[in-house]
């Protein structure tokens, strides 16, 4: 009995050992692919940074490419990501190029260009990031002062949100057409304008608490307790909508809604699971949705990372498609793969991240090294780059790729590599 109680210790302490050194070469294999990835970003980095011009009045920041205007979610992703990496400024910057954009009705275009604020969709204001990003960039720079004479024009852009994208029987917000929210095509959601139905969305209901937990932050910041109070009680008041309206309990997942029917729209998207970035699921049924859809092969999990739409989705493709839209109906989307990444940390699922890291890092390496740049997104079961097509070229015959966000892999790297992990909290 003692010898075979030997036999057992030494092959539980055998298999640790060898476990050990499979954990070991795998950190091995990802610092390698982190170095290389990251020197790659630093000499690329120049391409995102544009200096100040016309009505430009700060240096901007733009997704790369053929994509030469300054965007909304794109620049806040981008200047955060720079901002990881010691370059605070510019995340400041973007906010102040579109808060010049703010009108007296507080509307603000989510694209500015050297000549101007780019109408688009009408008088869609811009996606719900400016507070969010005014917070980051202010707490990365450990400077609150320069907020202070924009605060009134950042409260009309809350303002003018909820007259416009704001649903008060349900407490929530709401996209009028796909594009508006930047997954152009997102099948949750109606994209194409003979469609008149609109969607309580998971992401815009999400993206708008982040706004409001974080200009209540600022409002604490710079002395303006009853604002702060007051948005805070706003942002908790959504928090509960989004569970109680968008919580689908016997398919444990967030759906959209029609705002007409009040029916969930039973479609598993890349934006049903924008609410777990916030932890807006307790942590049980956000792990028990995690393991149903996300990491399910059957539904978002795919060879070459997690897909942008089911793939038991009717409309599940991987066409390449960038104009007039771009496709997140099926193709592996880099940003939309840094936002799962958030939510799996949120959730404790730290071995699928590593799976991520390495996955989508590989593949973006590979794609700088044939073509000297990267792409919008990738196929999601061959791996094969999409949009921009080889077609794409300079005047010089270069091909014309895309940067901007997909530098937010090097942070999901950092995050398994060093614990250094871009959350985008918005704690105090």
């Amino acid at each position: 009995m003692k010898l075979y109680k030997i036999l057992i210790i030494s092959v539980f302490a055998m298999t640790i050992m060898q476990s050990n050194e499979n954990a070991g070469a795998q950190n091995s294999a990802t610092r390698i692919l982190y170095d290389s990835l990251s020197t790659r970003y630093r000499q690329l980095q120049h391409q995102v940074i544009q200096p100040a011009e016309g009505y430009l009045k700060y240096p901007y920041l733009i997704p790369g490419g053929f994509y030469k205007q300054m965007w909304d979610w794109d620049g806040f992703f981008i200047g955060n990501h720079l901002a990881s990496v010691g370059k605070p400024e510019y995340l400041k910057y973007w906010a102040l190029n579109l808060i010049e954009g703010i009108d007296s009705t507080g509307y603000v275009s989510g694209c500015a260009t050297t000549k101007g604020p780019r109408q688009i969709f009408g008088k869609f204001s811009m996606k719900p990031f400016l507070a969010q990003g005014v917070w980051l960039a202010s707490v990365k720079l450990n400077d609150f002062s320069w907020i202070e004479p924009h605060y009134a024009a950042m409260m009309k852009v809350l303002e003018y949100r909820d007259k416009t994208q704001f649903d008060p029987k349900y407490g929530l917000y709401y996209w009028d057409l796909a594009m508006q929210s930047g997954a152009d095509n997102n099948p949750a959601l109606n994209y194409f304008t003979d469609d008149k139905r609109s969607f309580l969305a998971c992401d815009a209901s999400t993206w708008q608490l982040r706004e409001l937990i974080a200009q209540g932050n600022i409002a604490e910041k710079l002395g303006k307790k009853d604002d702060a109070a007051m948005l805070r009680a706003k942002a908790d008041a959504l928090k509960k909508a989004i569970n109680k309206t968008l919580w689908c309990e016997e398919d444990q997942i967030y759906y959209n809604v029609d705002r007409e029917t009040g029916v969930f729209y039973k479609r598993v998207s890349y934006s049903s699971f924008i609410p777990l970035l916030e932890s807006i699921a307790p942590q049980k049924k956000g792990a028990e949705m995690i393991r149903r859809y996300l990491i399910n092969p059957d539904h978002m999990k795919a060879e070459f990372g997690f897909r942008s739409l089911s793939k038991a989705d009717v409309d599940y493709n991987n066409k390449n498609i960038i104009i007039p839209f771009s496709n997140w109906q099926g193709p592996v989307w880099p940003i939309a793969n840094y936002l799962y990444s958030i939510a799996l940390k949120n959730y404790g699922f730290d071995k699928e991240i590593a799976w991520l890291g390495n996955t989508l890092g590989t593949l973006l390496l590979n794609d700088l090294r044939k073509y000297g740049s990267m792409h919008e997104d990738y196929h999601a079961e061959t791996g094969a780059p999409l949009a921009p097509d080889d077609n794409h070229v300079d005047a010089n015959g270069k091909f014309i790729g895309f940067l901007g966000w997909n530098f937010c892999i090097q942070n999901v790297l950092e995050g398994i590599l060093f614990d250094k992990w871009m959350l985008l909290k918005l704690d105090k």
